[in-house]
């Protein structure tokens, strides 16, 4: 068996590959690049939810007269949901380590059990379900607040890539600063999601120079000179596979060649960014009030009606 089919069995043997708590801004965006690169993804989401507390939000980039957190949340679920994740409403009590093969075991409210190789804790407010974990001296931090002492998530536990001392534990939120604004928080959610991705693809076998994965589709007229040559792709992947890599010469072609493809495959002619606008724009109108569309639709045609010459 290669090491591409060990990793699927071992991933098949599992209900998920990464279980993200917390379905704001910062769980979304982990889940849509994990995701997208094709890990199966759960969010789990009924919590205390901080962005549910602000009345309207005014400065997240792409709304230029902010935007209702309702609309925003559907925004979001319907985004992750898109891109392959399984949105879960129910809430996540308590996260241990499934030590017959070193993944993870979510237990929920509502009775859940659920394995998963990757958790991601996404939730500002509450940490406590990853007490089971026995790393309590380490993630928590005691303070004197008032009344006496309390306990509280340690934001700085995290690495800012979301990386933790536990292998497989990644976090989102709590996390330094990046929850101060939402924007902040999506942000922060996807590097922990290219956190992710990048780990999976050293297991795979990617060495050091090739684990990085950007998501991103480019014009097709942009594929010229010596990139568009498989040849100068061979070389480079090459170039990057250090000596004593642990790998068959056969495996690693294969290897090599799967990233070239994935490669090419980004590049996309012109008639698929314009199918792909058009659905884009479609997309947004399924979270606009109907009037509103309907309004608007009669300002156009009143528009282009005053603006027909006269006959």
């Amino acid at each position: 068996m290669d090491d591409r089919s060990a990793l699927e069995e071992e991933s098949t043997a599992r209900d998920y590959d990464v279980v993200v708590v917390g379905g704001g801004p910062a769980g979304c965006s982990t889940g849509v690049f994990t995701a997208r690169y094709g890990l199966d993804t759960a969010i789990f989401d009924r919590g205390n939810s901080s962005i549910r507390r602000c009345a309207y939000l005014e400065n997240y980039l792409g709304f230029p007269a902010g935007i209702d957190i309702d609309t925003l949340y559907e925004l979001l679920h319907d985004h992750a949901e898109e891109a392959g994740c399984d949105l879960v409403s129910d809430m996540v009590v308590s996260v241990e380590r499934d030590h017959e093969d070193d993944g993870f075991v979510v237990e929920t409210q509502e009775g859940r059990t659920v394995t998963c190789q990757r958790v991601v804790p996404a939730a500002r407010y509450d940490a406590d379900f990853l007490r089971p974990l026995g790393e309590e001296a380490a993630m928590f931090d005691t303070h004197d607040h008032g009344d006496g002492e309390h306990e509280h998530f340690d934001r700085d536990y995290p690495e800012e890539d979301g990386t933790t001392p536990i292998d497989g534990l990644y976090v989102a939120a709590p996390a330094g600063d990046a929850e101060a604004q939402a924007i902040m928080a999506a942000g922060h959610g996807a590097g922990v999601g290219r956190s992710i991705v990048a780990d999976v693809r050293r297991e795979q076998g990617y060495p050091e120079g090739l684990a990085d994965h950007w998501d991103w589709l480019r014009k097709e007229a942009e594929l010229t000179g010596e990139w568009a040559d498989r040849d100068r792709w061979r070389e480079y992947a090459d170039g990057q596979r250090p000596e004593g890599h642990e790998m068959s010469d056969e495996r690693w072609e294969s290897l090599r060649e799967q990233e070239i493809d994935r490669r090419f495959d980004t590049y996309v002619d012109e008639g698929t960014v314009e199918r792909r606008a058009v659905r884009g724009q479609r997309r947004l109108l399924d979270h606009l009030d109907d009037d509103l569309i309907l309004d608007a639709a009669r300002d156009i045609e009143a528009a282009r009606e005053s603006a027909a010459p006269e006959e």
